[in-house]
């Protein structure tokens, strides 16, 4: 645990290292640059006051502007939000959204680790947060970061099988966080959340599974009812032994079953015969 601190503080310290680095560049323009420089700062003031409204710039509260003066970083970094102030000639900007952005991973078909031909599609959610390493650092930060969840999500749950991806969600989006922010780290880039939307199986597959848990349901169904049939010989025959003891027990059940006929079916006509009037038959 405390190896995973020290190499997050390590890669913080780099991070901010490059973006200081990036920073202070203005100063290298050299002579000509800074002749450059004079003269625009001379040519817009000679122009005053059409030329303040080229130098004039406004960047929104969800937006930072990266300045470049003659193709370096200006010192300071990301500007905004609000009012800042580029030379018409020597300065040009770029701005950059802050804001969360989300975006859907394509359906990917993944070979999991059982053999297993799955189609997994997800979200990501991701925000810069280092304006001066997004603009720096790589050509299209959207665009690679897209890129890598898709490849990061094939590599995942190409090392899961089939019942780890539908019961494990969770624990492979937490891990793809994971990669992804440890790899767009340099990028200026936070991965802020990762889902796994739906996983869609081969239909064949579906088929299998479903008749598996058919034949799973009706086995247990016949257990059950075997437990059930069990169950009632056992009882019947504590009640056999019961009416052998008492032989009017017998008499009242007979009784009973009289009244559950003439309750069910009152149209039954029913002509009770004493048992005792059968006992000379069955001796004989």
């Amino acid at each position: 645990m405390e190896d995973g601190r020290e190499t997050a503080a390590m890669r913080e310290q780099k991070r901010k290292d490059r973006q200081i680095a990036l920073e202070n560049t203005d100063s290298d323009i050299g002579l000509c640059g800074w002749i450059l420089v004079l003269f625009s700062i001379l040519l817009t003031l000679l122009t005053l006051p059409l030329s303040i409204w080229m130098c004039i710039k406004i960047v929104k509260e969800y937006e930072r502007a990266i300045i470049f003066r003659l193709g370096r970083i200006l010192r300071g970094g990301a500007k905004g939000p609000g009012l800042f102030f580029i030379l018409p000639c020597t300065d040009s900007f770029i701005n950059v959204d802050m804001r969360t952005i989300t975006f859907d991973i394509p359906p990917q078909e993944v070979l999991t680790k059982d053999s297993v031909t799955v189609s997994v599609d997800g979200v990501v959610y991701y925000r810069v947060q280092n304006a001066t390493l997004a603009v720096a650092n790589i050509t299209n930060a959207d665009a690679a970061t897209r890129l890598l969840a898709q490849t990061t999500l094939r590599n995942v749950l190409g090392t899961k099988n089939l019942a780890e991806i539908l019961s494990d969600r969770e624990e492979i989006a937490h891990s793809m966080q994971s990669t992804l922010d440890d790899a767009t780290d340099d990028w200026g880039i936070k991965v802020e959340r990762v889902e796994i939307k739906d996983v869609k199986l081969p239909l064949q597959l579906q088929r299998a599974m479903a008749a598996e848990a058919e034949a799973t349901r009706e086995a247990r169904a016949k257990v059950i009812a075997a437990e059930g049939e069990m169950n009632a010989s056992r009882a019947l025959k504590e009640a056999s032994l019961v009416i052998a003891e008492s032989p009017s027990a017998l008499q009242l059940r007979y009784l009973q079953t009289l009244n559950t006929i003439a309750a069910e079916k009152n149209s039954t006509i029913i002509f009770p015969l004493p048992i005792d009037m059968m006992q000379s038959f069955m001796k004989n």
